[in-house]
């Protein structure tokens, strides 16, 4: 007999509608908390994601369109690294982590699901964390719900 995971939140990301406009121009138009922004910038904002490989998932993700590193100015780069570090803590004091996985992805091929759109996610990883659901069943289990997330980090980013 197949075990079955209900997961009804993720409805959500397979029936949104897939718009012209791109999704991080579009974001940034919405209310924060609502949108899951935990801090904006003059070029970059934290913004928690909705469909997560794990709990407290982060993105720091450009204001404008970027779409490699090198086109970064030099006016952008301070406040990115000043965005990465500030996730990194604050992760660190919201869920203790034993290690985090920063990086991009960089074009469709390579799994950028806005592609474009410059964006750095971090991911919170423990030991032991990697489990027979992802490497057998393709599956992610998350157990905090988007709003438990952001009452968790939230605090971290004023």
């Amino acid at each position: 007999m197949m075990d079955r995971i209900y997961a009804p939140w993720r409805c959500k990301y397979f029936t949104m509608p897939k718009g012209e406009r791109c999704l991080f121009c579009s974001v940034q138009e919405e209310d924060d908390r609502a949108a899951g922004i935990l801090k904006r910038g003059n070029h970059w904002f934290v913004l928690l994601n909705m469909f997560p490989y794990t709990n407290g998932h982060l993105m720091v993700v450009a204001a404008r369109h970027i779409e490699r590193i090198r086109d970064i100015r030099e006016d952008e780069a301070g406040e990115l690294v000043e965005f990465l570090s500030l996730s990194e803590l604050a992760l660190d004091k919201a869920y203790h982590p034993d290690g985090i996985n920063i990086g991009v992805n960089r074009g469709a091929s390579a799994g950028a699901g806005v592609v474009g759109h410059l964006h750095f996610h971090l991911v919170p990883r423990w030991n032991g964390d990697t489990n027979f659901m992802t490497a057998v069943a393709e599956t992610r289990v998350v157990s905090e719900d988007f709003e438990e997330s952001l009452r968790k980090l939230e605090p971290h980013f004023r």
